[in-house]
């Protein structure tokens, strides 16, 4: 989101509120935090640890906290979308620091993970306004429960794919994780009719085995399944595959790793700031790459610039 010679204007870093999430890339983050401290007060940035054994007994601690304090969220995407009840409509900025499984925001940002001082140094920035999304899943006892996501969620094989990740070597991370299980998914490739709604507009009913609707460009570590999508425009983008085999889906996903993807006939893809997804039958969803069981209808709301990013 900033290059050379377009970077916004310094300012005053705030206090940080550090949340860091101890199981974040499998512990990555917890041992990674010595030398992050050491960067902190190389910099003498205020700062206080926030170490909770649960998202919301972080959230507890942050809503505590005066408004203006800044969030430092040091994990993946999911340590950062569980922190996002205590940031929407708050003045409290946030900064990433990437530390998870897949840090697929942070890599739209080009953030990396273990960069530390490239990360802090940003904190000079301008905060920049990013939009979020507040979904709605409906998981068949008739309930809506509520949830916000600032990278997106996947339906259906996507999802199986993160569910499969714990079956893969424990040598693999990111990307290379994300892989070994998506080639274990394939063999169990199951669709299920799905009616898609975008701005109260149809954009696909039929057999799917993959549907995504996306804040960001990329998950799994790297695959680019949203490349148009852009955390300022006030809209989400909606991905979904249309009736195919399983030879069919593997070269999409080998396209999708290049955003090659969304000129295949089979591919259904829209801007839209409300998306509804309504299934046949339950499939499994993850949001912003942390599992949430079983869904059969989701509501997306996009929150235009509802999130002071600091160092985008």
């Amino acid at each position: 989101m900033t290059s050379e010679g377009t970077r916004p204007a310094a300012h005053t870093t705030p206090h940080l509120a550090v949340v860091l999430n101890p199981n974040a890339g499998g512990g990555l983050a917890l041992h990674s935090w010595p030398r992050l401290e050491r960067e902190l007060h190389a910099r003498h940035l205020s700062h206080e640890l926030i170490r909770e054994p649960s998202g919301e007994a972080a959230l507890a601690r942050l809503r505590a906290l005066p408004p203006g304090t800044a969030v430092m969220a040091v994990g993946g995407d999911g340590t950062v979308g569980a922190l996002l009840p205590a940031l929407v409509g708050t003045e409290r900025p946030l900064a990433i620091v990437p530390l998870g499984t897949g840090n697929d925001f942070a890599g739209l940002l080009g953030l990396r993970p273990g960069a530390f001082a490239e990360a802090l140094d940003r904190l000079n920035y301008q905060p920049r306004a990013v939009d979020a999304l507040r979904v709605t899943i409906d998981q068949g006892d008739g309930a809506g429960r509520s949830h916000l996501l600032l990278n997106g969620l996947g339906m259906g094989f996507d999802s199986d794919v993160t569910a499969n990740m714990t079956r893969a070597p424990a040598r693999l991370r990111g990307f290379a994780r994300y892989a070994w299980s998506a080639v274990a998914t394939i063999r169990e490739l199951k669709l299920t009719p799905v009616t898609i709604t975008a701005d109260g507009q149809p954009l696909y009913a039929g057999p799917s085995g993959i549907v995504a609707v996306m804040n960001g460009t990329r998950y799994g570590g790297g695959f680019r399944i949203s490349p148009d999508s852009d955390v300022r425009d006030g809209q989400v983008n909606v991905v979904a595959g249309g009736d195919m085999n399983r030879r069919q889906l593997t070269a999409l996903m080998l396209r999708v790793l290049h955003g090659a993807h969304l000129q295949d006939p089979r591919v259904h893809t829209r801007a839209a700031r409300h998306v509804t997804v309504r299934w046949d039958a339950p499939v499994r969803v993850h949001l912003d790459g942390d599992l949430h069981g079983h869904v059969t209808e989701l509501h997306v709301e996009t929150l235009p610039g509802a999130v002071q990013l600091l160092n985008a």
